[in-house]
């Protein structure tokens, strides 16, 4: 079991973050085996692994072993170019400890990576590069949707509910009292860490069923299932024509295309409609209580809510 202790301020630095570093790392761990292979049969059949004698097929092993730290670096915006540069920038130091650590098989690629970090990092990019353009970046917008939609989610449940309701609602195996979060997992391998910066909580689609932990850097990190993964390989309906006489088209058509919090800009480009229409649109749903509306950074983005989602769902039937 892993514990992470947090004083007062940690609490107040809890974020919530996406990663194009851990996907390629936990969706590569799943493809090596693991429970997750049955929600992602689709995407394993039309994709490729790395080369088993690259650095990064040796470095992710199956489930439940350990994954070195250093391959996962906190991140502070999803995108790949961004957390590439940080993972290369690891320390020397760093790199060979967490191989230490990790018991991976001294093969001469590691070996190397251990000889010269440096170097070896600068392949490790190259080759997560690779992988991602043939296997990750096809998909990614869709990745991306539903995980900006749970970031989306647990920005509200934190705003309105609190950050204890926000933890112990992420996975069973996670518990938070007030003091300490502990993670009952098997697969978590993070020492207990104390009045550090605050957590990073990274939704994934590739994790399930566990959750995994570490504390590599400048903060403790949490990947978490991301909610709606097992949906996430289907064919999105369409508005439906129950759905449009009821609300009317034009509303049952933003409805459908809120699958990740959306700018009123972006829905009127989708959907031809103006944005002053976009704008009427969204104040009446919003008032009906099918969309929430938050403000980020200098924009304002609205998302459906739960009351949407089982309209949605009733109106396909």
């Amino acid at each position: 079991m892993v514990a992470i202790e947090f004083a007062a301020q940690g609490v107040a630095r809890v974020r919530l973050s996406v990663s194009c570093l851990w996907e390629v790392m936990a969706g590569l761990r799943m493809r090596r085996g693991g429970e997750g292979r049955v929600l992602h049969a689709s995407w394993l059949a039309r994709t490729a692994g790395p080369p088993t004698d690259s650095l990064l097929w040796q470095l992710v092993p199956a489930a439940p072993h350990y994954i070195p730290d250093f391959l996962t670096p906190p991140p502070h915006t999803p995108d790949l170019a961004t957390e590439l540069a940080a993972l290369t920038a690891t320390p020397p130091e760093l790199v060979r400890a967490h191989l230490d650590l990790s018991g991976i098989p001294r093969t001469p690629e590691i070996l190397a990576l251990h000889d010269d970090p440096a170097a070896g990092l600068t392949r490790l990019a190259a080759e997560i590069t690779g992988y991602w353009q043939q296997a990750l970046a096809p998909d990614w917008p869709r990745i991306r949707a539903l995980l900006d939609r749970e970031v989306f989610r647990g920005a509200r449940v934190l705003a309105e509910q609190g950050i204890g309701a926000l933890l112990n609602d992420l996975h069973e195996s996670v518990r938070w009292d007030g003091a300490e979060l502990t993670v009952a997992n098997n697969h978590c391998q993070a020492p207990n860490v104390t009045d550090g910066p605050g957590l990073v909580l990274i939704p994934s689609v590739f994790v399930w069923p566990s959750v995994l932990s570490i504390s590599a850097g400048e903060a403790p990190q949490l990947a978490y299932p991301a909610r709606g993964v097992a949906a996430l390989w289907e064919t999105p309906a369409g508005p439906t024509e129950n759905l449009g006489a009821v609300l009317g088209r034009s509303r049952a058509r933003l409805l459908t295309e809120m699958t990740a919090p959306t700018s009123t800009t972006e829905l009127a480009r989708r959907t031809g409609m103006s944005a002053g229409a976009v704008s009427q649109h969204l104040n009446a749903l919003r008032g009906a209580g099918l969309v929430a509306s938050h403000r980020v950074g200098k924009g304002v983005l609205s998302a459906r809510t739960a009351l949407a989602e089982a309209l949605l769902v009733g109106g396909a039937g």
